[in-house]
């Protein structure tokens, strides 16, 4: 009985699968109103058939069953495709790839690894389901982003194994690690890369809440330049209130995302980092959200200009930058203490926050700082990155827009200051 039981299971889950890929079938034949190949009903009975194929081959010792079966659907499926491609034009092969994956998922049910098979399943019918997403995506790309990305992924995958793994010059100044320099410029590049490919998913015309979320990811800096540029154009408090809005959400996020190298790269850190960053991420977020009670929803008047993060010579400088601030924070510390540490902190912020972060979360990890020294290191720098870009606002916009964003700037300055210094 307990046998009998096992096998519903396997199958029920063979069943299952099948039918979760076969609905998503079906509705996107129904939604751009095409004729259906393969529906619901069709996706279950073939990864029941592959269930079944499984089980024969295992009763009877014969594994050429189980091959049998996955050539003969490999074989319909593709007259099923030349004929639809000979009597209707349609020349896309993505409901007969899906139909063997169902195949084959029914068979790896019967053999008992159904968390695996269930997981496959889900993530096959999340791909199905990106359709849209993922042509808007490619439409939105430039030739300059593929290359751009295709130049990191070479030089990462090929130059980052064979870059020497150890430390460079002599104690006390040995921090400068080749591999470990270009594994943070790929580790930083991704995060911005990610939030880059969000923001030409969302497309054109996001709302302006949007742009501040996602170029928070990217960079915060360029959502505060761009719209305290813009906001000279502006005379309606409306879209004031909206850019300062934004500017805000990009702030905040940007703390979060601090937050999120740290996790990464020396997670003890955070037990006593996450105090003043999270303090001045609800700073910034809460007057972001009194803004937004103010202005609710505007549509951004203009795109921000993003730099692809996977551009080499943007990566190149940035691990030049980062060996750079490494480098001087070591000496700072050798041969001023903690006060040198600060010092270089607060300059280092004044012109990058990720290299000055991962710099402090490496040297804590290792032993070098110690962690409430590193997070109140942190906690300068990216304070001082704040400044410089509420000078950029100060500077570059509007009346209206540096009277709505000095309130914000001096709420979220004092949350971090305020908490740093209680660690």
């Amino acid at each position: 009985m307990e046998i009998q039981t096992d096998l519903f299971l396997r199958f029920g889950a063979a069943l299952g699968i099948g039918f979760l890929i076969g609905l998503q079938r079906e509705y996107a034949y129904g939604e751009h109103g095409r004729r259906l190949t393969a529906g619901e009903r069709t996706f279950a009975l073939i990864s029941l058939a592959g269930a079944l194929a499984a089980m024969l081959s295992d009763i009877l010792g014969a594994p050429e069953i189980l091959a049998m079966v996955v050539v003969g659907v490999t074989l319909f499926t593709g007259i099923g495709h030349a004929a639809n491609a000979f009597l209707r034009n349609r020349v896309g092969t993505t409901t007969e790839v899906a139909i063997l994956v169902a195949l084959m998922l029914g068979a790896l049910c019967y053999y008992g690894h159904l968390t695996l098979a269930a997981a496959i399943g889900i993530s096959t019918t999340v791909v199905l389901n990106l359709k849209f997403t993922t042509d808007k995506f490619v439409q939105a790309l430039t030739r300059e982003d593929i290359t751009a990305a295709l130049q990191m992924a070479v030089i990462s995958v090929i130059v980052l194994p064979i870059l020497p793994n150890r430390s460079f010059w002599e104690a006390p100044l040995d921090v400068l690690n080749p591999f470990t320099i270009w594994l943070m410029v790929v580790f930083i590049s991704g995060i911005s890369f990610l939030g880059y490919v969000l923001i030409k998913v969302a497309g054109p015309h996001q709302g302006i809440g949007l742009t501040g979320l996602l170029g928070g990811l990217v960079s915060s800096t360029a959502v505060t330049l761009s719209f305290s540029q813009r906001s000279r154009e502006e005379k309606d408090r409306l879209i004031s209130t909206a850019l300062a809005f934004a500017i805000h959400v990009a702030w905040a996020i940007m703390f979060a995302r601090v937050l999120g190298q740290v996790v990464i790269i020396n997670a003890p850190l955070l037990r006593v980092v996450w105090v003043p960053l999270v303090a001045a991420g609800l700073a910034a977020g809460g007057y972001s959200y009194f803004l937004y009670r103010q202005q609710r929803q505007v549509v951004s008047p203009q795109d921000v200009e993003f730099n692809n993060p996977f551009d080499l010579m943007a990566a190149l400088r940035f691990g030049l930058l980062y060996a750079l601030i490494l480098l001087a924070t070591r000496a700072a510390q050798t041969y001023f203490g903690t006060t040198g540490i600060f010092a270089s902190s607060i300059l280092s912020g004044l012109l990058d926050v990720n290299a000055i972060t991962i710099s402090m979360a490496q040297l804590s990890r290792g032993g070098s700082v110690e962690l409430g020294v590193a997070a109140q290191a942190i906690t300068l720098a990216v304070m001082s990155n704040t400044v410089v870009k509420g000078g950029m606002v100060l500077a570059l916009g509007s009346p209206m827009l540096r009277r709505l964003i000095l309130p914000g700037l001096i709420l979220t300055l004092a949350a971090g200051l305020a908490t740093a210094f209680l660690l």
